[in-house]
């Protein structure tokens, strides 16, 4: 059968990823390898430093673009050459919590205006479920002038890439795949088998892809939030959460996860695509909903339990000095987005706190645009309190002495994750 998969395959047709971000740009690459590619992104400055085979979020190495049949691209008429597309564009939530479809509509406009008979498109973007068929596809059948199933098709394949992480890649994570027919489905799936080795599931229909991803997320949120909440309690008994959990773990189906920072956009954010549908079908979601507040506030809390340990030392709160380590959104990357750590940075200058700043891999002026502060060229010395937010790993092999150095006395260290447990004995140590 001469479909749109055999023409891949044999190079007859071309593939276009929409959106070089995190998650855009390996399924590119590793799709590069095998087919011809078409890497469109709106940024001419991200798509100069691609065609150096450097990638802007600090994710690949350099050898990740070798050997890859790729165009990158800002220009629309470009896009008419695929007859696939893939669009891996983010979808955040503006000031009020709500889902911003801009950056998702606006690709998915760009595709509407060279769509052609017989192409598809694949969406990649968390959404909530529905969102493909009620929001993208009539969009597409406007702007193109062409009709749906009968003229092009269309499919959802949630992506599950996860920054930092370079063991679960996308050719090692099963990939959810589904298309509107029996026949979209299975040129989707085959498509998609070209560059992921653990192979395909066929989701049941688009809105049961779009749903299995957004409760991927929110079911981690949902846990994260009671570590969280149980970090407060046993804060307040005098334990640590982290002997809690090690003692609860010996049982053989108690699952752990651990308390901390939940930002970035992901977790941080797709509960609130599902609770915006939600509220749309007339529920109102508790639990969902209670997560996002105890993950919300947390980095307040930190701050706050901060400037008290610091109050109950005697000392004088606005004439304090606190160093922040770490303000990305999590370990070991350079994103800064959705970051909690500015939670805490805003609280303490609450306080009147005087704060530094450090992170070896986020962007000072990254963080000045998004947040209004910025990174210490150096770190001082006769700090109150040290706050290690994110657990990077060039902070892992630091000691007491190293904190001892950098502190006032008595001292204190706020290890939110918990990396120094054990090992603090003489400075004051409290963690989440």
């Amino acid at each position: 059968m001469n479909n749109l998969y055999d023409k891949l395959i044999r190079k007859e047709s071309k593939l276009a990823v929409i959106g070089l971000g995190y998650v855009g740009l390996p399924i590119a690459l590793e799709f590069a390898k095998k087919i011809k590619v078409i890497g469109f992104d709106i940024s001419e400055e991200r798509v100069n430093m691609m065609k150096q085979g450097i990638d802007p979020s600090g994710e690949l190495d350099k050898s990740a673009f070798d050997n890859c049949d790729i165009e990158y691209t800002t220009s629309h008429e470009k896009l008419k050459e695929a007859n696939f597309f893939i669009v891996a564009v983010p979808t955040p939530i503006d000031d009020h919590k709500l889902p911003d479809l801009k950056p998702l509509l606006g690709a998915t406009g760009s595709i509407g205006s060279v769509l052609k008979k017989g192409d598809y498109v694949v969406f990649e973007s968390t959404v909530y479920p529905g969102c493909t068929e009620e929001d993208c596809i009539p969009l597409l059948e406007i702007l193109s002038g062409l009709k749906f199933m009968e003229d092009f098709k269309v499919g959802y394949s949630p992506e599950r890439i996860n920054p930092g992480d370079r063991e679960h890649t996308l050719a090692k994570t099963i990939k959810v795949v589904s298309g509107c027919d029996e026949e979209s489905l299975d040129i989707i799936a085959k498509t998609y088998e070209i560059v992921v080795k653990a192979g395909v599931f066929r989701a049941a229909s688009i809105k049961v892809a779009e749903a299995a991803k957004i409760i991927e997320n929110t079911q981690r949120d949902i846990n994260i939030a009671f570590m969280n909440e149980l970090s407060i309690i046993f804060s307040r008994m005098g334990i640590n959460t982290y002997d809690v959990l090690d003692a609860a773990s010996t049982k053989w189906n108690f699952l752990r996860f651990s308390p901390g920072l939940v930002g970035g956009h992901c977790i941080g954010v797709d509960p609130y695509y599902l609770t915006h549908k939600a509220q749309q079908l007339d529920y109102h979601s508790q639990v969902i909903n209670s997560g996002r507040y105890v993950n919300d506030t947390m980095g307040f809390y930190v701050a706050k339990q901060t400037v008290k340990k610091i109050i109950s030392f005697g000392k004088d709160i606005s004439k304090a000095k606190v160093l922040v380590m770490g303000a990305t959104f999590k370990e070991n990357v350079e994103d800064i987005r959705n970051s909690k750590v500015a939670d805490v940075v805003k609280e303490l200058k609450s306080f009147s706190v005087n704060i530094d700043i450090t992170d070896p891999r986020a962007s000072s002026e990254h963080l000045k645009k998004e947040y209004g502060f910025g990174l210490v060229d150096k770190i001082g010395d006769n700090y109150d309190a040290i706050i290690v937010c994110v657990n990077h790993t060039e902070y892992l092999n630091f000691d007491e002495k190293y904190f001892q150095s950098i502190s006032s006395k008595p001292g204190l260290l706020v290890d939110v994750k918990g990396l120094y447990r054990g090992k603090i004995k003489e400075m004051n140590y409290w963690s989440l």
